[in-house]
């Protein structure tokens, strides 16, 4: 017999290799195995243990498949069930002690809750310095607030710059005789700023002026109105309320409104479906108001509207100095809140509204929400 070389037996093995090596590749850029594979052809009979065959029912994304639009395919998207099927009710708060001060470093077995009168069990705790907070900054440039528009505008900015982190987003409102959104959702405090810039009054009113004087906005009774209750309503439906986590609003106002569609019950409603914490700095030059035989009554509406969602009134008159500390304070207590969540042992979601008590164990000030709606919309996501 005649010899064969060391080179003639292994060229059957190469070959082999080389089949497997084109199958193997043919394979990955199809995303299946194909029938000659499956059916013999000198390489293995069994499929890549990654591949599922070439039907393309039977196919299953990766995480990271997107559609042509580029975003994720509906079989990316989380599921839903957990969310809805799980009622958990969370609350963001503050405590304080009898001074006013900022506690920090509590427990979850330092505080109770209670739904409607009735103790529920704590079944998350945390201090959420660091959770990323969605805001929106709510300007009011009616006519009376002529006199403190560019302290707002300017202090309003730096507050911006101080809270925000790459995690936050925010965005901006002015309302006179409408409400608008001047910025939407961003991260960026230079874009925050140009739109806090470019708000200007607008009362909806031109006074009369004579030959060569500089004619303007100026408060006065005859106003048209400032629809603060209906921007709230707005700016808790139509922004916060499609958000997560933790969500904020700072009005900058004198609290007075005139001329909204809207209640204050609709708006504090609106807010607290939204989950939206409250704060409304009182920006008010009253002396304004006294000198044109005006009274001035925004102060207690805008209590009630606070005290339903978490926050509180600050007022702060026409002082820069006071206006600054007001959002040093703010800033404060949005970065010092604790987090808790249950599950209502009342488990139905029929809309109703519960009130809700956060006890501290040691007497200290609990700065919380008032209640909530039982809906899916308002469980804990």
């Amino acid at each position: 017999m005649p010899k064969v070389s060391a080179r003639q037996k292994l060229l059957p093995t190469l070959a082999a290799a080389v089949v497997t090596f084109f199958f193997l590749i043919l394979a990955s850029v199809t995303g299946g195995v194909p029938a000659a594979w499956a059916q013999g052809s000198g390489a293995s009979s069994s499929a890549p243990p990654s591949s599922v065959g070439s039907n393309p029912a039977n196919a299953q994304p990766s995480s990271a498949q997107k559609t042509d639009s580029g975003q994720k395919s509906d079989d990316d998207k989380p599921a839903e069930t957990l969310k809805l099927n799980v009622n958990v009710v969370g609350l963001f708060f503050n405590v304080k002690d009898k001074h006013g001060a900022l506690m920090p470093n509590l427990t979850k077995d330092d505080f109770e809750v209670f739904e409607d009168g009735k103790q529920q069990t704590i079944k998350y705790f945390a201090a959420e310095s660091n959770l990323p907070l969605t805001l929106g900054i709510l300007i009011d440039s009616s006519g009376s607030q002529l006199r403190v528009l560019d302290m707002e505008k300017e202090v309003g900015g730096a507050f911006l710059r101080q809270i925000l982190t790459d995690k936050d987003e925010a965005y901006v409102m002015d309302f006179n005789i409408d409400a608008e959104l001047i910025q939407d959702y961003t991260r960026d405090v230079h874009r925050l700023q140009a739109a806090l810039n470019k708000v200007k009054i607008n009362s909806g009113v031109t006074m009369p002026t004579l030959p060569g004087a500089g004619g303007g906005p100026v408060p006065t009774s005859q106003s048209p109105g400032t629809v603060l209750y209906d921007a709230v309503y707005l700016s808790a439906h139509d922004m916060l309320a499609k958000e997560v986590g933790r969500k904020a609003m700072v009005l900058l106002t004198d609290g007075e409104d005139e001329g909204s569609r809207l209640k204050i019950k609709d708006a504090m409603e609106a807010a607290q479906k939204a989950d939206a914490i409250v704060y409304v700095l009182l920006c008010a030059d009253r002396g304004g108001y006294y000198s044109l035989g005006m009274g001035y009554s925004g102060e207690s509406e805008m209590r009630k509207l606070t005290e339903a969602t978490g926050g509180r009134v600050i007022n702060v008159g026409n002082k820069f100095d006071k206006l600054k500390e007001a959002f040093d304070q703010v800033a404060a207590e949005l970065r010092s809140q604790y987090n808790l969540g249950y599950t209502p042992t009342n488990t139905k979601q029929d809309g109703s509204y519960r009130k809700l008590e956060i006890k501290s164990k040691q007497n200290y000030k609990i700065q919380s929400r008032a209640g909530y709606y039982a809906s899916a919309r308002d469980q804990q996501q």
